[in-house]
């Protein structure tokens, strides 16, 4: 993928202030009502910044992604993590490089989650649904399939709110967003500067990275996640057990099969 070289060796910096506690917390208040998994598939796991969190915590988890890059990143941080020789002996963890569209692991597992607005870089409906499957199909009878993505609107908040910088010593960014309203897809552009001391003082290097999401009606993905047999299947509003409402920025999904 285009998307996700160069920038997963920045991305953690520039996400420092990204809420991975709070989607932990809800992924274990869904499972304390649903029932505690200890097999786990991570499904975009960037990083591992979720990762490997519920690996220290005990459970069995796959982190799985597209880019290798982020792949090479998330190994490298497991590894250097003054917790790191703790982290075998509570749970365990194994990287994997795949489409989540057809994502597999050799046994169904208890819960799958998808975090960071993941799914909204999946442009097509087919897309959406073949996840949808792939995951029902890859989870145990009583399995949870956790969730969040942008609410449309939000979509339509980022157009309206734009330019977005970032000026920090070792990193900076310009990002302009385009938006298709037809498809309520948005196009990000971000020009990315990266401090490279090594090369001398004061040596920036410039990149670019676009990336594309869409966003999809709620009410649709929820009938699609019941036509794929998911029997309990419910929606919520920004990390709070709240029923989602149009103001809301994130929408998180909570599916039983």
């Amino acid at each position: 993928m285009a998307s996700y070289r160069k920038f997963a060796y920045v991305y953690d910096e520039l996400m420092e202030d990204m809420p991975y506690p709070d989607w932990i917390r809800f992924a274990r208040t869904a499972w304390e009502r649903h029932g505690m998994p200890r097999t786990v598939v991570d499904l975009g796991c960037g990083t591992g910044s979720i990762t490997i969190p519920l690996v220290n915590a005990g459970f069995e988890v796959t982190g799985i992604d597209l880019s290798a890059d982020m792949l090479a990143v998330a190994r490298r941080k497991m590894e250097t993590t003054p917790q790191g020789a703790r982290l075998f002996r509570e749970g365990s963890v194994r990287w994997v490089q795949q489409d989540m569209t057809e994502w597999s692991v050799p046994e169904p597992v208890d819960a799958v989650i998808s975090f960071c607005d993941c799914l909204n870089y999946l442009l097509e409906e087919d897309d959406i649904v073949r996840t949808f499957r792939r995951t029902y199909e890859g989870l145990k009878p009583g399995g949870t399939f956790l969730f969040d993505v942008h609410h449309p609107n939000t979509l339509v908040r980022y157009e309206e709110e734009q330019p977005f910088i970032w000026d920090e010593p070792s990193v900076s960014y310009i990002w302009t967003c385009e938006r298709d309203a037809y498809r309520n897809e948005i196009e990000h552009h971000l020009s990315i500067f990266a401090r490279e001391e090594e090369q001398g003082p004061g040596l920036y290097r410039r990149f670019e990275e676009t990336h594309i999401q869409r966003a999809y009606d709620p009410a649709w993905m929820r009938s699609e996640l019941l036509r794929c047999g998911f029997r309990d299947v419910t929606i919520y509003a920004d990390f709070e057990w709240v029923e989602a409402v149009d103001d809301a920025a994130r929408l998180f999904f909570v599916a039983v099969k």
